[in-house]
């Protein structure tokens, strides 16, 4: 059975120094409550691995908690550059970031062979392609039943996957609905799993056009309403696209941003108050 914990607790105890950490979530349900957890309680040497990086690892990454991240697209979707990312990996502020860059195709096929206990995925997208000149991970195998080249990408087995859900049920099962993404992958490849939610019920409803995570894979649950803002939460809250545009202009510059982590992350207790601070700046 999975503990349920304060977020606080639930970071603290799972998420180490040096530890491979995955934070899934495709355009919505992404988990800014449990990053800016980390970023809070100051960890550092990280190998950070998404689909998406976007503004989450954009924060992470530019408070200084990552030194390697294994990603697919990265940005500010919908609005431009992730400019805290874009800067540890052109000028090594705050500190060097190592790349290791895939598709998307490359990282579900990387994520299921994680899934599955096998030591990599495979996929054709990258035969032809230049990106194997840039990334020395990506490798081929040869079929022993055609003779055909196909490319090779290593298992993603991530030492803690964090993933934010609309529910969970008092067993610990979790119930995801809406754009799943990677996240059902990156919960099976993972060593641990820890998972925030809207809401704990008694009972899942019939899980339509969703997946269920059962208990025995959850290691983690914090309750922690909007823990997914300023993404959104389908059934819950929408996507906060005003913030998406100021964190723009927030996110160019050095000082700008450390002051606005210092304020609204460091300077607050927990998610709750996080959000507090921001409707107070407004």
């Amino acid at each position: 059975m999975p503990k349920f914990l304060a977020l606080r607790d639930a970071i603290r105890d799972h998420v180490a120094d040096g530890a491979c950490v995955a934070l899934e979530g495709f355009t919505h349900l992404i988990p800014f409550a449990a990053g800016n957890e980390i970023i809070r309680q100051g960890r550092q040497q990280l190998h950070l691995v998404r689909m998406t990086p976007d503004l989450i690892y954009d924060q992470m990454i530019g408070a200084g908690c990552a030194r390697r991240l294994t990603f697919s697209w990265g940005g500010n979707p919908g609005v431009g550059s992730a400019h805290r990312i874009r800067d540890a990996v052109e000028q090594g502020w705050p500190r060097p970031l190592e790349l290791d860059e895939h598709t998307h195709a490359g990282m579900a096929a990387a994520y299921r062979a994680g899934a599955a206990r096998l030591p990599f995925g495979m996929l054709r997208g990258y035969i032809g392609t230049d990106l194997p000149q840039h990334n020395a991970r990506i490798g081929s195998v040869r079929c022993p039943y055609t003779g055909e080249e196909i490319a090779a990408v290593p298992a993603l087995n991530p030492d803690v996957a964090i993933l934010h859900a609309q529910r969970a049920d008092r067993r610990g099962n979790v119930a995801i609905t809406g754009i799943t993404g990677a996240a059902r992958e990156a919960a099976l490849a993972a060593a641990k799993l820890v998972v925030t939610v809207e809401e704990v019920v008694e009972e899942l409803p019939p899980a339509m056009n969703g997946i269920v995570l059962p208990h025995f894979v959850v290691t983690a649950i914090a309750h922690c309403p909007g823990g997914a803002w300023p993404s959104y939460a389908q059934g819950h809250y929408a996507r906060d696209n005003g913030f998406y545009r100021r964190w723009d202009a927030i996110a160019r510059d050095r000082a700008q941003f450390t002051a606005w982590i210092d304020r609204h992350v460091r300077g607050t207790a927990d998610h709750h108050a996080f959000l507090a601070s921001l409707r107070l700046a407004a």
